[in-house]
């Protein structure tokens, strides 16, 4: 483990790679751990330091302000400490900070959870249960529909390419799970067509090196 480095806890999850997107794109080194969330690692007594939740993602940061490491969990307080760590992908005028805030907040306190959901009943309950499938396949078309329209108007979420990006995308990366066709919602297919092209992009999706 380096101790210059950003220690990364994570696993091939939509949040997970949230932050491996964002440690990329800010060309931030990190190292990675491992946390198999099929196997409960998670709730290993020496992750509760790191992630008093036992959820991954979460991170150590050598560089606290007191001197000291950092640990920090949950992925938009996470994207939101490296953006302004960083000062990139962000901003500091009030006005413009507030819509990347707000698009963030959206993903991930309404467009992960709803789609999280719609993950568990399509794919993982041992039990299908059609009325489940149901609401959240209107809901997962309600939250698309909002992005679309939001998209209709902006290139990037919160109009320049933010931290706001990075949180939704891996999350709509699973549109084959959630039986979504991305063609339905142009806007939408534009932004990820593109945000799928950038280079750092395509490396955090691949980290781990899981499907």
């Amino acid at each position: 483990m380096s101790s210059s480095k950003i220690q990364l806890f994570t696993w091939g999850t939509p949040n997970g790679r949230k932050i491996s997107i964002a440690l990329e794109e800010m060309n931030i080194p990190y190292d990675v751990h491992e946390i198999n969330i099929g196997k409960g690692e998670q709730f290993d007594e020496s992750f509760l330091v790191t992630s008093p939740a036992n959820k991954i993602p979460a991170i150590i940061d050598p560089e606290g302000d007191d001197g000291n490491s950092l640990p920090i969990f949950e992925s938009g307080a996470i994207l939101i400490h490296l953006a302004q760590k960083t000062g990139q992908f962000w901003s500091t005028v009030p006005s413009r900070q507030s819509v990347i805030l707000q698009w963030l907040m959206w993903q991930v306190g309404n467009f992960g959870p709803s789609l999280g959901q719609l993950h568990h009943f399509r794919k993982f309950a041992k039990t299908k249960v059609p009325y489940a499938i149901g609401r959240f396949d209107g809901i997962a078309d309600q939250v698309y529909k909002v992005l679309d329209r939001r998209l209709a108007t902006v290139e990037y979420v919160a109009e320049d390419y933010s931290i706001a990006d990075m949180s939704i995308y891996p999350w709509a990366a699973r549109f084959e799970w959630q039986s979504i066709d991305l063609a339905t919602y142009p806007n939408v297919k534009r932004w990820f067509d593109e945000l799928s092209e950038r280079p750092a992009v395509r490396r955090g999706m691949s980290v781990p090196f899981l499907n």
